[in-house]
């Protein structure tokens, strides 16, 4: 079999026994996904997958920046592509490289989908890529592998996308209008237009400008704009924003001071650090934004994004090319702290790239101000290594009531429940050491085992 019943539980027999009867009472527990990059045409669609191809290896940046450091090209995987046109050509290729996600978080994901879902249990490789082809193909014509079967045979109780202010939401209002009762919820993405960097930025704030019926060549018209948007996202169930900044920079100015800036913005004549200090300030803005209408607002900093100039004047944004960076946090998030810091009505998620930040200022900051919460270890760091790591370090000054459970910001629909099981399976790990060491009792680590899989991540997210 590909996949063992112990996988990601502790190697001392003790700790194991433990862990696996926390684990008995959250594994089935229904799916809660507040963040995350699935279509949500895919549902209001509900048509047949196209191919393993395209399912699994066209959407995941995981697997293909992976092939592309070891010399695949994207040509060859047909990246960028509207449809894969030779999809068993792409599908061999990954099979021959395969081992390369040896180790990986992506081996442990996709050998639960191979096995649980598709009932595979020979490993993926050249000799076994056609039938791993043809028996995935086969399944993904039948009715129960079609997207809303999927999300239903999943237990997902709530799947999130992420959106931009400009996109019509049109997917999420047939959704709603199908009276299928599943919730497909949108997120509040504004990066488009609060970056000044982001390409096409001045037009997307005239487009929004149309869109709400504002004048968006005003600060006030502007900000007017922006909370029309996010009126009409919470009309169709949206429960939070989401910032992916470069840093994680606040600014609190003046009114006459972000008044000219704006000016200066609008009319790109703005230099690096004027850029820096707009998106800083829409940080501000938008959290009291949130003070007004109840969005939560998740951080999503520190990544240099687009990092290789060449494949992103080819292909476009976010095809796996993003590097983390450092990241500061207490000096950066001062000005919203002091102005929203003590605020209990306020929630906001930091995320971090920088795990050197975890127990240095992460924590102390979640642990003291009311209107902070952590974010789980996200993006290169969602790995069994990466969350056991975030619980070490985070857990002696924030607890785990400062935390959020678990999200799975993932592209990949199929990788969700992969995702939740290793999420699950390391949290109970690490709370069976603590009962093992006699530092907590064993119902105790029931109900935190709980919370982790299901009840934080509903309070916080407010679902």
């Amino acid at each position: 079999m590909l996949i063992h019943e112990d996988r990601l539980f502790p190697s001392d027999p003790g700790q194991r026994r433990i862990a696996k009867r926390l684990y008995s009472q959250v594994r089935t527990l229904p799916i809660i996904s507040p963040h995350g990059h699935t279509q949500a045409a895919w549902f209001q669609k509900n048509e047949p997958f196209l191919d393993p191809a395209t399912l699994l290896v066209q959407p995941d940046h995981y697997i293909y920046r992976m092939l592309y450091s070891q010399g695949v090209s994207f040509e060859d995987l047909e990246i960028g592509q509207p449809a894969v046109k030779d999809a068993r050509k792409v599908w061999r290729i990954f099979a021959n490289h395969y081992y390369l996600f040896r180790g990986t978080p992506t081996r442990v994901w996709l050998d639960f989908v191979f096995e649980e879902l598709f009932g595979l249990e020979e490993r993926l490789s050249a000799s076994t890529a056609d039938k791993y082809f043809d028996t995935i193909s086969e399944q993904l014509e039948r009715p129960e592998f079609l997207p809303r079967a999927l999300y239903e045979r999943f237990n997902i109780e709530v799947l999130a996308t992420t959106d931009s202010p400009l996109d019509s939401l049109a997917e999420h209002e047939a959704i709603r209008d199908s009276k299928w009762k599943a919730r497909i919820l949108p997120t509040f993405r504004p990066d488009a237009v609060v970056d000044p960097e982001f390409v096409g930025f001045r037009e997307n704030i005239a487009k929004l400008g149309e869109q709400t019926g504002e004048d968006t060549s005003t600060w006030a018209g502007y900000l007017s704009a922006l909370r029309n948007a996010r009126a009409r996202f919470r009309s169709l169930g949206c429960t939070s924003t989401d910032h992916g900044h470069p840093t994680a920079q606040t600014a609190d100015l003046s009114a006459a001071e972000i008044e000219r800036l704006f000016h200066r913005v609008l009319a790109g004549s703005t230099d690096a650090q004027q850029q820096e200090l707009f998106r800083a300030q829409m940080l501000t803005e938008m959290a009291a934004m949130s003070m007004e209408d109840g969005l939560v607002m998740q951080i999503h900093p520190g990544s240099t994004r687009n990092h290789n100039r060449k494949l992103y004047e080819r292909y476009g944004r976010d095809i796996g090319a993003d590097i983390p960076r450092p990241t500061n946090y207490v000096d950066a998030l001062r000005p919203l702290l002091d102005r929203f810091g003590n605020e209990r009505g306020l929630t906001i998620i930091l995320f971090t790239l920088d795990e050197s930040t975890y127990s240095r200022e992460l924590a102390p900051l979640a642990g003291h101000f009311p209107c902070l919460r952590l974010g789980p270890p996200w993006w290169f760091h969602d790995s069994p290594e990466g969350m056991m790591r975030f619980r070490e370090l985070t857990t002696e000054t924030a607890g785990f009531y400062n935390t959020v459970g678990f999200n799975d910001d993932t592209r990949a629909f199929l990788s969700i429940p992969a995702r939740h099981d290793v999420a699950r399976r390391v949290d109970c790990a690490f709370l069976a050491k603590l009962v093992s060491e006699h530092r907590m009792e064993e119902d105790e680590a029931f109900e935190v085992a709980y919370d982790l899989t299901y009840g934080l991540v509903k309070k916080a997210y407010r679902l």
